[in-house]
């Protein structure tokens, strides 16, 4: 069976600083990625009604509550009481940035119909910001306005280096550093903006599950250079908490996944604290939990390894037809948490941001609202 990739799209330049977009682009549509706070989830009309006024975005300062193919999984709950675990789920002490191409649609559009359900719902919500562009002359002055940024309110940032050569086999996502030494040094300058605060970085999704499309020489190179990664990411921040790409539940055996982890430093403390999955995807978190809690056992390494999981657009599950694309009829996942009460599960994250089109509903990377709508109304 053909298993598409975690699909991770991601538009340009990102990392709270809103990228320029073409002036003429259709309203439903706006700036770049991340975001974050708490939602209050309840049962929706099917088309929303205007509300003249918008309710504001609380900037959460306190420390508490503000990041394919087939599946099994336990029975499936009602939407009710699906509804009813996100609205009790708190968000925990994650980082919401303020510059994101949702909060940029709620700012500018709080005449429009689907406002509130939006803002509430997927804006208020802390999730990863993604660090997409190579731009080595930028990216630690960029990286470090996040992690202050967090660390000025007492909260934890999720960032996303995304920029390691040959990404997505040439695919949507395509890009990234010109060659590996080039991303290494990407890498050294990105690491020198990671503060002495506490910080999640998901390391390069898709970089290593989607790694058969490289010959055995490359994949090799790539993986060492991931290591090398991770060593340098915690060696510039003791705090910082790196997660290694473990794919998702529908795509490669936990054993394949996990010897190629094995070999891209996932193993080691001194690189690794865990593994990430279904980034940019839709299964279900029960059936991501028990596929990570495999791979860990594959994996090996120091008890203390967990996983992280992007529940951002996993409610509804995965599509039965395999549809990775803006799929019609998915949902939001669990809010961000770093209280999972789940052993071994570190943290539930939004790493791609519910709205944020694959490249079916909008241009790839761009927020558009139709799609959040949707995604925050099922």
């Amino acid at each position: 069976m053909v298993v598409a990739a975690s699909v991770v799209v991601a538009a340009g330049a990102v990392a709270g600083v809103l990228s320029t977009f073409d002036d003429r682009r259709a309203s439903d549509e706006a700036g770049p990625p991340e975001v974050s706070a708490s939602p209050r989830l309840a049962p929706l009309p099917a088309v929303p009604s205007p509300s003249p006024s918008a309710p504001t975005i609380a900037e959460s300062v306190s420390p508490s509550p503000s990041s394919s193919a087939r599946r099994t999984q336990s029975p499936t709950p009602s939407r009710t009481e699906k509804q009813r675990k996100r609205t009790t789920t708190v968000a925990g002490r994650l980082y919401r940035h303020p510059d994101s191409q949702v909060l940029e649609w709620v700012r500018s559009h709080s005449g429009d119909p689907r406002h509130a359900v939006i803002a509430s719902r997927i804006a208020e919500q802390p999730a990863a910001v993604w660090f997409a562009d190579y731009a080595p002359q930028t990216v630690t002055a960029r990286v470090a306005a996040v992690t202050s940024g967090g660390a000025a309110l007492g909260r934890v940032p999720v960032v996303v280096p995304y920029a390691v050569p040959g990404r997505d086999c040439g695919g949507y996502s395509q890009g990234g550093a010109p060659d590996l030494d080039a991303y290494d040094a990407w890498i050294d300058r990105f690491a020198a903006g990671l503060g002495s605060g506490e910080v999640i970085v998901v390391l390069e999704p898709d970089s290593i599950a989607q790694s058969a499309c490289l010959s055995a020489g490359e994949r090799a190179d790539r993986f060492a250079s991931l290591a090398r990664a991770g060593r340098v990411l915690k060696a510039a921040n003791p705090r910082a908490r790196v997660y290694f790409d473990a794919g998702h539940s529908g795509w490669n055996a936990p054993g394949r996944q996990a010897a190629w982890l094995r070999q891209a430093g996932a193993a080691s403390p001194e690189s690794s604290d865990g593994i990430f999955s279904n980034v940019s995807n839709f299964h279900t978190t029960a059936d991501e939990i028990a596929y990570d809690r495999r791979v860990l056992d594959a994996l090996g390494g120091p008890a203390g390894l967990g996983a992280v999981v992007d529940t951002s657009r996993n409610g509804n599950g995965a599509p039965a037809d395999g549809e990775w694309c803006d799929p019609a009829g998915r949902g939001l996942g669990p809010t961000p948490t770093l209280s999972t009460g789940e052993p071994r599960i570190d943290a539930y994250l939004w790493v791609k941001l519910p709205g944020e089109s694959d490249g079916c509903k909008g241009r790839p990377g761009t927020f558009t609202a139709s799609y959040a709508y949707d995604l925050a109304s099922s």
